[in-house]
Protein backbone atom coordinates (compact mmCIF):
# COMPACT_ATOMS: atom_id res chain seq x y z
CA UNK A 1 0.00 0.00 0.00
CA UNK A 2 0.78 3.43 -0.59
CA UNK A 3 1.60 6.27 1.92
CA UNK A 4 -1.72 7.64 0.70
CA UNK A 5 -3.58 4.87 0.70
CA UNK A 6 -2.58 4.01 4.11
CA UNK A 7 -3.15 7.34 5.30
CA UNK A 8 -7.13 7.36 3.57
CA UNK A 9 -7.78 3.70 5.20
CA UNK A 10 -6.61 5.44 9.02
CA UNK A 11 -8.72 8.25 8.29
CA UNK A 12 -11.70 6.10 6.67
CA UNK A 13 -11.36 3.80 9.65
CA UNK A 14 -11.07 6.11 12.43
CA UNK A 15 -13.85 8.14 11.14
CA UNK A 16 -11.97 11.89 11.19
CA UNK A 17 -10.00 10.49 13.76
CA UNK A 18 -6.35 8.84 13.76
CA UNK A 19 -4.91 6.81 16.32
CA UNK A 20 -1.02 7.89 17.51
CA UNK A 21 1.83 5.62 18.84
CA UNK A 22 3.80 6.88 21.77
CA UNK A 23 7.21 8.83 20.52
CA UNK A 24 9.80 8.87 23.34
CA UNK A 25 13.41 11.38 23.31
CA UNK A 26 15.92 11.32 24.60
CA UNK A 27 18.53 14.30 25.88
CA UNK A 28 22.04 13.85 26.91
CA UNK A 29 21.69 16.96 29.15
CA UNK A 30 18.95 15.19 31.27
CA UNK A 31 17.49 13.47 33.90
CA UNK A 32 14.29 11.68 33.61
CA UNK A 33 11.55 12.52 36.58
CA UNK A 34 9.92 9.26 35.61
CA UNK A 35 6.12 10.46 35.60
CA UNK A 36 5.34 10.23 31.84
CA UNK A 37 4.44 6.39 32.94
CA UNK A 38 7.07 4.81 30.67
CA UNK A 39 8.17 1.50 32.36
CA UNK A 40 11.21 1.68 35.08
CA UNK A 41 13.57 -0.48 33.25
CA UNK A 42 13.10 1.34 29.95
CA UNK A 43 14.43 4.91 30.10
CA UNK A 44 17.44 3.74 28.42
CA UNK A 45 16.66 2.16 25.64
CA UNK A 46 19.02 4.38 23.55
CA UNK A 47 21.59 3.46 25.12
CA UNK A 48 23.23 4.88 27.91
CA UNK A 49 25.38 6.74 25.72
CA UNK A 50 21.96 8.81 24.23
CA UNK A 51 21.03 9.60 27.78
CA UNK A 52 17.53 9.01 29.52
CA UNK A 53 14.08 9.30 27.84
CA UNK A 54 12.50 12.27 29.88
CA UNK A 55 10.32 13.10 27.45
CA UNK A 56 7.07 12.14 25.17
CA UNK A 57 6.32 14.07 22.12
CA UNK A 58 2.59 14.47 21.22
CA UNK A 59 1.31 14.81 17.51
CA UNK A 60 4.68 15.27 16.52
CA UNK A 61 6.08 16.36 12.69
CA UNK A 62 9.18 17.51 14.18
CA UNK A 63 12.26 15.56 13.67
CA UNK A 64 14.48 15.61 17.27
CA UNK A 65 17.43 17.20 16.90
CA UNK A 66 19.46 15.31 19.57
CA UNK A 67 22.80 15.61 17.66
CA UNK A 68 25.21 12.78 16.87
CA UNK A 69 23.11 9.01 16.84
CA UNK A 70 19.93 10.82 16.37
CA UNK A 71 17.37 8.17 14.69
CA UNK A 72 15.92 9.34 11.39
CA UNK A 73 12.57 9.42 13.06
CA UNK A 74 13.38 10.57 16.42
CA UNK A 75 10.41 13.05 17.37
CA UNK A 76 7.83 11.89 15.25
CA UNK A 77 4.56 10.49 15.60
CA UNK A 78 3.12 7.14 14.10
CA UNK A 79 -0.26 6.91 12.58
CA UNK A 80 -1.48 3.34 13.70
CA UNK A 81 -4.59 2.27 11.34
CA UNK A 82 -7.21 -0.04 13.10
CA UNK A 83 -6.46 -1.86 16.21
CA UNK A 84 -2.10 -1.90 15.80
CA UNK A 85 -2.31 -5.72 15.51
CA UNK A 86 -2.67 -7.88 12.84
CA UNK A 87 -1.69 -5.84 10.18
CA UNK A 88 1.38 -5.75 7.92
CA UNK A 89 2.91 -3.27 5.90
CA UNK A 90 5.67 -0.76 7.99
CA UNK A 91 5.82 2.40 6.11
CA UNK A 92 8.11 5.12 6.72
CA UNK A 93 11.21 5.53 9.24
CA UNK A 94 12.50 2.97 11.62
CA UNK A 95 9.82 2.71 14.04
CA UNK A 96 12.95 3.16 16.81
CA UNK A 97 12.32 6.82 17.70
CA UNK A 98 9.38 5.49 19.52
CA UNK A 99 6.99 5.37 17.22
CA UNK A 100 7.23 1.37 16.76
CA UNK A 101 4.47 -1.18 17.62
CA UNK A 102 2.73 -3.78 15.23
CA UNK A 103 0.64 -3.07 12.04
CA UNK A 104 -0.13 -1.10 9.28
CA UNK A 105 1.72 2.30 10.08
CA UNK A 106 2.71 6.08 8.39
CA UNK A 107 4.18 8.85 10.14
CA UNK A 108 1.94 11.74 10.63
CA UNK A 109 3.93 13.89 8.68
CA UNK A 110 3.45 11.75 5.89
CA UNK A 111 -0.33 11.37 6.09
CA UNK A 112 -0.27 15.52 6.49
CA UNK A 113 1.84 15.67 3.30
CA UNK A 114 -0.37 13.02 1.53
CA UNK A 115 -4.12 14.38 2.44
CA UNK A 116 -3.21 17.72 3.55
CA UNK A 117 -6.17 19.91 4.23
CA UNK A 118 -8.58 16.47 4.46
CA UNK A 119 -6.36 16.14 8.17
CA UNK A 120 -5.89 19.71 8.96
CA UNK A 121 -7.88 21.52 7.48
CA UNK A 122 -7.30 23.80 3.98
CA UNK A 123 -6.53 27.09 5.94
CA UNK A 124 -3.98 25.56 7.77
CA UNK A 125 -2.74 23.74 4.86
CA UNK A 126 -2.04 26.66 3.27
CA UNK A 127 -0.57 29.14 5.60
CA UNK A 128 1.58 26.15 7.08
CA UNK A 129 1.84 22.97 4.11
CA UNK A 130 2.41 21.38 7.26
CA UNK A 131 1.19 20.83 10.99
CA UNK A 132 3.30 23.62 12.36
CA UNK A 133 2.93 22.32 16.06
CA UNK A 134 3.44 19.78 18.42
CA UNK A 135 3.20 19.43 22.11
CA UNK A 136 5.56 17.51 24.47
CA UNK A 137 5.26 16.32 27.99
CA UNK A 138 8.41 17.50 29.58
CA UNK A 139 9.57 15.25 32.80
CA UNK A 140 13.11 15.95 34.50
CA UNK A 141 14.14 15.62 37.66
CA UNK A 142 15.89 18.67 38.47
CA UNK A 143 16.05 22.09 36.47
CA UNK A 144 17.29 22.75 33.03
CA UNK A 145 19.64 25.82 32.68
CA UNK A 146 18.54 28.93 31.88
CA UNK A 147 18.03 28.99 27.78
CA UNK A 148 16.84 30.58 25.09
CA UNK A 149 14.77 29.66 21.83
CA UNK A 150 15.54 31.33 18.43
CA UNK A 151 12.81 33.97 16.64
CA UNK A 152 11.87 33.19 13.35
CA UNK A 153 14.65 35.53 11.88
CA UNK A 154 17.74 34.10 13.87
CA UNK A 155 16.54 30.48 13.53
CA UNK A 156 16.40 30.80 9.82
CA UNK A 157 19.77 31.72 9.89
CA UNK A 158 20.57 28.03 10.34
CA UNK A 159 17.56 26.77 8.43
CA UNK A 160 15.25 26.42 11.12
CA UNK A 161 11.81 27.95 12.94
CA UNK A 162 11.52 29.61 15.74
CA UNK A 163 10.23 27.92 18.95
CA UNK A 164 7.34 29.76 20.53
CA UNK A 165 6.29 27.36 23.55
CA UNK A 166 4.06 27.14 26.68
CA UNK A 167 3.69 25.64 30.01
CA UNK A 168 0.89 23.66 31.69
CA UNK A 169 1.30 21.55 34.59
CA UNK A 170 -1.43 18.88 34.91
CA UNK A 171 -1.97 17.10 38.87
CA UNK A 172 -1.89 13.88 36.64
CA UNK A 173 1.78 13.79 36.17
CA UNK A 174 2.69 15.59 39.54
CA UNK A 175 2.84 12.69 41.70
CA UNK A 176 6.12 14.63 42.83
CA UNK A 177 7.65 17.63 42.34
CA UNK A 178 11.61 16.44 41.61
CA UNK A 179 13.80 18.67 43.10
CA UNK A 180 13.29 22.26 42.13
CA UNK A 181 10.04 23.18 41.39
CA UNK A 182 10.23 26.63 40.32
CA UNK A 183 11.36 28.06 37.37
CA UNK A 184 13.81 31.26 36.51
CA UNK A 185 12.53 33.59 33.87
CA UNK A 186 13.96 36.34 31.74
CA UNK A 187 16.00 38.83 33.56
CA UNK A 188 15.21 40.87 36.82
CA UNK A 189 14.37 44.38 35.57
CA UNK A 190 17.69 46.84 34.97
CA UNK A 191 19.57 44.19 34.35
CA UNK A 192 21.87 45.39 31.68
CA UNK A 193 23.28 43.84 28.53
CA UNK A 194 27.33 44.23 29.69
CA UNK A 195 26.00 42.43 32.82
CA UNK A 196 24.45 39.72 30.56
CA UNK A 197 27.38 39.86 28.36
CA UNK A 198 29.84 39.53 31.01
CA UNK A 199 27.96 36.19 32.45
CA UNK A 200 28.05 34.24 28.61
CA UNK A 201 31.62 35.33 28.41
CA UNK A 202 32.36 33.18 31.87
CA UNK A 203 30.08 30.30 30.55
CA UNK A 204 33.38 27.97 30.62
CA UNK A 205 34.31 29.28 33.82
CA UNK A 206 32.62 27.65 36.18
CA UNK A 207 29.30 28.76 37.39
CA UNK A 208 28.49 31.61 35.17
CA UNK A 209 25.66 33.33 37.79
CA UNK A 210 23.10 34.28 34.90
CA UNK A 211 20.59 33.34 37.53
CA UNK A 212 21.96 36.02 39.79
CA UNK A 213 20.33 38.38 36.99
CA UNK A 214 16.98 36.19 37.10
CA UNK A 215 14.47 35.79 39.28
CA UNK A 216 12.72 32.39 40.02
CA UNK A 217 8.75 31.74 40.12
CA UNK A 218 7.05 29.28 42.19
CA UNK A 219 5.28 26.70 39.95
CA UNK A 220 1.65 25.12 40.98
CA UNK A 221 -0.32 22.53 39.42
CA UNK A 222 -2.87 23.38 36.64
CA UNK A 223 -1.58 26.79 36.00
CA UNK A 224 0.74 27.53 32.97
CA UNK A 225 2.98 30.09 31.72
CA UNK A 226 3.79 31.70 28.00
CA UNK A 227 7.09 31.69 26.72
CA UNK A 228 7.68 33.41 23.74
CA UNK A 229 10.96 33.19 21.16
CA UNK A 230 13.20 35.08 22.96
CA UNK A 231 12.73 34.51 26.83
CA UNK A 232 15.37 32.86 28.78
CA UNK A 233 13.35 30.71 31.32
CA UNK A 234 15.32 28.14 33.09
CA UNK A 235 12.29 25.14 33.28
CA UNK A 236 11.26 23.39 36.66
CA UNK A 237 11.26 20.09 38.02
CA UNK A 238 7.34 19.58 37.54
CA UNK A 239 6.60 17.55 34.74
CA UNK A 240 5.34 19.80 32.25
CA UNK A 241 2.80 19.57 29.46
CA UNK A 242 4.71 21.98 26.38
CA UNK A 243 2.65 22.77 23.55
CA UNK A 244 5.02 25.17 21.01
CA UNK A 245 5.29 25.74 17.44
CA UNK A 246 7.62 22.79 15.41
CA UNK A 247 10.85 23.33 15.70
CA UNK A 248 13.63 22.19 18.60
CA UNK A 249 15.99 25.39 18.23
CA UNK A 250 17.63 26.68 21.52
CA UNK A 251 21.02 27.59 23.58
CA UNK A 252 21.96 26.93 26.90
CA UNK A 253 23.21 30.29 28.96
CA UNK A 254 23.61 28.99 32.27
CA UNK A 255 26.95 26.63 32.35
CA UNK A 256 26.36 25.00 36.13
CA UNK A 257 23.21 23.74 37.05
CA UNK A 258 21.76 23.09 40.79
CA UNK A 259 23.39 20.08 41.73
CA UNK A 260 26.42 21.10 40.41
CA UNK A 261 25.80 19.18 37.06
CA UNK A 262 27.71 20.70 34.57
CA UNK A 263 26.44 21.63 31.04
CA UNK A 264 28.81 21.30 28.02
CA UNK A 265 30.11 24.49 26.59
CA UNK A 266 29.19 23.67 22.62
CA UNK A 267 25.48 24.20 23.76
CA UNK A 268 25.78 27.99 24.31
CA UNK A 269 26.20 28.06 20.73
CA UNK A 270 23.88 25.44 19.35
CA UNK A 271 21.69 26.08 16.38
CA UNK A 272 24.62 29.22 15.71
CA UNK A 273 26.03 30.45 12.10
CA UNK A 274 29.32 29.01 12.32
CA UNK A 275 30.49 32.84 11.62
CA UNK A 276 28.57 33.84 14.46
CA UNK A 277 30.52 31.40 17.28
CA UNK A 278 32.42 33.41 19.25
CA UNK A 279 30.60 36.30 19.02
CA UNK A 280 29.03 37.05 22.31
CA UNK A 281 27.30 40.14 21.27
CA UNK A 282 25.39 37.95 18.67
CA UNK A 283 23.86 35.62 21.67
CA UNK A 284 22.92 38.67 23.54
CA UNK A 285 21.23 40.38 20.35
CA UNK A 286 19.03 37.12 20.43
CA UNK A 287 17.66 38.12 23.73
CA UNK A 288 13.97 40.04 23.16
CA UNK A 289 15.20 42.76 25.91
CA UNK A 290 11.62 44.06 26.24
CA UNK A 291 10.09 40.64 27.54
CA UNK A 292 12.67 39.42 29.09
CA UNK A 293 13.28 42.67 31.44
CA UNK A 294 9.09 43.04 31.88
CA UNK A 295 8.53 44.51 35.69
CA UNK A 296 5.05 42.68 34.41
CA UNK A 297 5.97 39.15 33.36
CA UNK A 298 3.10 37.11 35.39
CA UNK A 299 0.47 39.44 34.35
CA UNK A 300 1.59 39.28 30.95
CA UNK A 301 2.71 35.51 30.73
CA UNK A 302 0.90 33.68 33.83
CA UNK A 303 -2.17 31.36 32.55
CA UNK A 304 -4.94 30.02 34.46
CA UNK A 305 -7.59 27.45 33.30
CA UNK A 306 -10.19 29.43 31.88
CA UNK A 307 -13.76 28.21 31.33
CA UNK A 308 -15.36 28.11 27.84
CA UNK A 309 -18.77 26.47 28.40
CA UNK A 310 -21.57 27.70 30.77
CA UNK A 311 -22.35 25.90 33.56
CA UNK A 312 -19.40 23.74 33.33
CA UNK A 313 -19.48 19.99 33.96
CA UNK A 314 -22.68 19.92 36.36
CA UNK A 315 -24.56 20.98 34.61
CA UNK A 316 -23.99 19.90 31.15
CA UNK A 317 -21.67 16.65 31.77
CA UNK A 318 -18.60 18.22 30.82
CA UNK A 319 -15.89 20.97 31.01
CA UNK A 320 -14.00 22.62 28.04
CA UNK A 321 -11.15 25.08 29.66
CA UNK A 322 -8.57 27.33 27.84
CA UNK A 323 -5.38 26.36 29.62
CA UNK A 324 -2.69 27.63 27.22
CA UNK A 325 -4.21 31.06 25.18
CA UNK A 326 -1.46 33.88 24.79
CA UNK A 327 0.26 32.81 21.95
CA UNK A 328 -0.89 33.08 18.17
CA UNK A 329 1.44 29.95 17.50
CA UNK A 330 0.06 27.40 19.52
CA UNK A 331 -2.95 26.43 22.24
CA UNK A 332 -4.34 24.17 24.73
CA UNK A 333 -7.55 23.36 25.91
CA UNK A 334 -8.32 20.60 28.92
CA UNK A 335 -11.99 18.56 28.85
CA UNK A 336 -12.94 17.36 31.37
CA UNK A 337 -16.05 14.99 31.02
CA UNK A 338 -18.10 13.74 34.24
CA UNK A 339 -18.88 10.35 35.20
CA UNK A 340 -21.28 8.28 33.51
CA UNK A 341 -22.01 11.47 31.25
CA UNK A 342 -21.39 11.82 27.53
CA UNK A 343 -20.49 14.96 25.75
CA UNK A 344 -20.72 16.07 21.89
CA UNK A 345 -17.29 18.69 21.40
CA UNK A 346 -17.06 20.55 18.59
CA UNK A 347 -13.66 22.87 17.40
CA UNK A 348 -12.85 25.02 15.24
CA UNK A 349 -9.05 23.51 14.14
CA UNK A 350 -7.63 19.99 13.86
CA UNK A 351 -6.43 19.09 17.13
CA UNK A 352 -3.64 16.42 18.87
CA UNK A 353 -5.26 15.06 22.16
CA UNK A 354 -3.50 12.95 24.81
CA UNK A 355 -5.69 11.72 27.62
CA UNK A 356 -4.22 11.95 31.66
CA UNK A 357 -7.34 10.34 33.51
CA UNK A 358 -10.20 8.05 33.03
CA UNK A 359 -11.60 5.53 30.31
CA UNK A 360 -13.98 5.55 27.47
CA UNK A 361 -14.76 6.24 24.27
CA UNK A 362 -13.94 9.12 21.48
CA UNK A 363 -15.78 8.81 18.63
CA UNK A 364 -14.80 5.18 17.31
CA UNK A 365 -12.05 4.86 19.44
CA UNK A 366 -12.26 3.44 22.82
CA UNK A 367 -9.66 5.51 24.68
CA UNK A 368 -7.66 4.90 28.54
CA UNK A 369 -5.10 5.90 30.90
CA UNK A 370 -1.97 3.56 30.67
CA UNK A 371 -0.74 2.96 34.22
CA UNK A 372 2.75 2.03 32.75
CA UNK A 373 4.10 1.55 29.28
CA UNK A 374 6.56 -0.30 28.01
CA UNK A 375 9.12 1.17 25.60
CA UNK A 376 7.45 0.30 21.86
CA UNK A 377 4.06 -0.64 23.14
CA UNK A 378 1.02 0.94 21.30
CA UNK A 379 -1.62 2.58 23.90
CA UNK A 380 -4.88 3.89 23.33
CA UNK A 381 -4.14 7.45 25.02
CA UNK A 382 -3.06 9.47 22.33
CA UNK A 383 -5.13 10.89 18.78
CA UNK A 384 -4.98 13.43 16.61
CA UNK A 385 -8.50 14.91 15.57
CA UNK A 386 -8.95 16.00 11.68
CA UNK A 387 -10.18 19.39 11.12
CA UNK A 388 -13.63 18.19 9.39
CA UNK A 389 -14.50 16.13 12.33
CA UNK A 390 -13.80 19.10 15.29
CA UNK A 391 -15.99 20.83 13.41
CA UNK A 392 -18.67 18.08 13.07
CA UNK A 393 -18.17 17.23 16.37
CA UNK A 394 -16.74 14.26 18.51
CA UNK A 395 -19.35 12.54 21.02
CA UNK A 396 -16.54 11.90 24.40
CA UNK A 397 -18.30 8.80 26.81
CA UNK A 398 -17.16 8.90 30.27
CA UNK A 399 -17.62 5.00 31.20
CA UNK A 400 -16.62 5.24 34.68
CA UNK A 401 -19.57 5.69 36.85
CA UNK A 402 -16.96 7.56 39.54
CA UNK A 403 -13.90 8.95 38.01
CA UNK A 404 -13.58 11.81 35.16
CA UNK A 405 -12.38 11.10 31.91
CA UNK A 406 -9.48 14.44 31.19
CA UNK A 407 -7.96 15.17 28.37
CA UNK A 408 -5.57 17.84 27.05
CA UNK A 409 -6.00 19.15 23.41
CA UNK A 410 -3.61 20.77 21.51
CA UNK A 411 -3.57 22.92 18.20
CA UNK A 412 -1.64 25.15 16.13
CA UNK A 413 -3.63 27.73 14.68
CA UNK A 414 -7.54 28.32 16.23
CA UNK A 415 -9.83 30.92 15.17
CA UNK A 416 -12.10 30.36 18.79
CA UNK A 417 -8.92 31.48 20.28
CA UNK A 418 -9.56 35.24 21.02
CA UNK A 419 -6.34 36.96 21.97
Amino acid sequence: MTKNEIASLAMEKGKGILRLAPVWVPRTFCRPGKRIKLHPNDYYMYGAERGAIDERWLSSTTPADNGPGTLEDEGLSYVIVGDGRGESGKVGGSGKGGGSGKGLRVLLKEAVDELKGEIIGDGLWKKHGRWAMYSKFFDNLGPLPHHIHHSEEHANLVGMHGKPEMYFFPAQMNNHPGEFAYTFFGLNPGVTKAQLRRALEDFTKGDNGILELARAYKLAVDTGWDVPTGVLHAPGSLCTYEPQYSSDVFAMYQSVLFGEHVVPGELLWKNCPPEKVGDFDYLVEMVDWDVNTDPDFVANRFMQPVPINAGGAGEQGYLDEWICYKSPFASAKRLTVAPGRKAVVTDAAAYGVIVLQGHGRMGAWDVETPTLIRFGELTLDEFFVSECAARAGVEIENRSPVEPLVMLKHFSDNPDLKL
